[in-house]
């Protein structure tokens, strides 16, 4: 009996600590979400200018009058930003406006338009990156110090060092240009034809994952090499186990913890991050649509567009600490512990 109550009691506490988790991961996206709009918020009510007459240049006084009133731009900024969270929840984005019309596109549209190619394309980048650069970096832990550590480590540092704007263009220069392998710009949709739609993003994708590889080979490698030296990868060894089965099931688990969180991170910024290389290869998507609210000063566009990439970064983030207990049961030991 009192075997049976004292298991109760544990399983009452384990789903109260699970539910304590998940209402401080909510607590934090909301916290997350609000700091980044507000604050955006506040940068943009501050800068110089009537944000009426930029959107309409050649607009009357009534139209300024009447965008300024659409905006919420004669209200308090708290006003003004409740307002905007409250639409946003709604799925009210707003609309942006153009300098021909007072009406505007509505920016739900315009991102359901652009969005779905950067999300392909941000997946692309993170998938080929990880492909690359986990076999590199458990090779280079497995060789650690050796000539091939140390040759890799150079070229990777290399890497790291030129800007992903430079790589997409001499990657376009050479593949493009001289050996018209893939096309120089523009985007082909899946539904029109798969293969020129991977040669249309083949150029994007490369730029954009060379500093990734780089950066998450060396971060993998580093985590390998201590993993290495712990007790259960040596008494694993003992057993007689062959080297690849230690490398891939016992030391590649525990050690791809800050890979996972560098992904998370990366996925997120990836989605508006990506503005020069969008530029380049002429990919209007979601990064352009992001520079062009900004350089037109579209608030309702830039607040809706940053409030979507936060989300993303909470969502990436929130997923891989779910993920982390999968990866690693000591985490999960440790969290029951707390």
């Amino acid at each position: 009996m009192s075997g049976g109550t004292t298991s109760s009691r544990a399983t009452t506490a384990q789903r109260l600590r699970k539910a304590k988790n998940i209402a401080l991961i909510v607590f934090k996206a909301v916290l997350v979400l609000f700091l980044a709009t507000f604050g955006v918020t506040l940068l943009v009510r501050l800068l110089p200018g009537d944000p009426a007459i930029t959107l309409l240049p050649y607009g009357t006084p009534e139209q300024h009058e009447s965008l300024r009133q659409t905006l919420g731009l004669n209200d308090n900024v708290f006003v003004y930003y409740f307002k905007w969270l409250g639409n946003f929840l709604q799925g009210d984005f707003g609309y942006f406006y153009s300098a021909n019309t007072s009406e505007g596109a509505q920016i739900s549209t315009l991102i359901g338009n652009v969005l779905p190619r950067s999300m392909l394309i941000m997946v692309y980048t993170m998938i080929f990156s990880l492909l690359v650069s986990i076999p590199i970096a458990v090779a280079m832990a497995y060789k650690a110090d050796g000539r091939f550590d140390r040759i890799t480590s150079n070229v990777m540092f290399a890497i790291s060092s030129i800007p992903n704007f430079a790589i997409a263009l001499i990657l376009m220069y050479l593949f493009a240009v001289q050996f018209e392998i893939f096309p120089a710009v523009g985007y082909t949709p899946m539904a029109d034809s798969f293969s020129e739609h991977l040669k249309s993003v083949a150029l994007p994708v490369f730029s954009l994952s060379a500093g990734l590889i780089a950066t998450q080979t060396r971060l993998l490698r580093t985590d390998m090499i201590a993993t290495l030296k712990e007790d259960f990868v040596t008494m694993a060894s003992s057993k007689g186990l062959t080297d690849r089965y230690i490398l891939w099931r016992h030391a590649f688990r525990p050690s791809s913890l800050t890979l996972m969180t560098s992904a998370a991170l990366n996925m997120g910024s990836l989605i508006g991050g990506a503005v020069i290389i969008e530029s380049i290869f002429a990919l209007d998507g979601f990064g352009l649509l992001l520079t062009t609210s900004l350089n037109s000063r579209q608030y309702l566009g830039i607040q809706s567009l940053v409030a979507l990439v936060t989300v993303f970064y909470v969502l990436f983030n929130a997923i891989v600490d779910t993920f982390y207990a999968v990866v690693d049961p000591r985490v999960r030991s440790h969290r029951g512990a707390a």
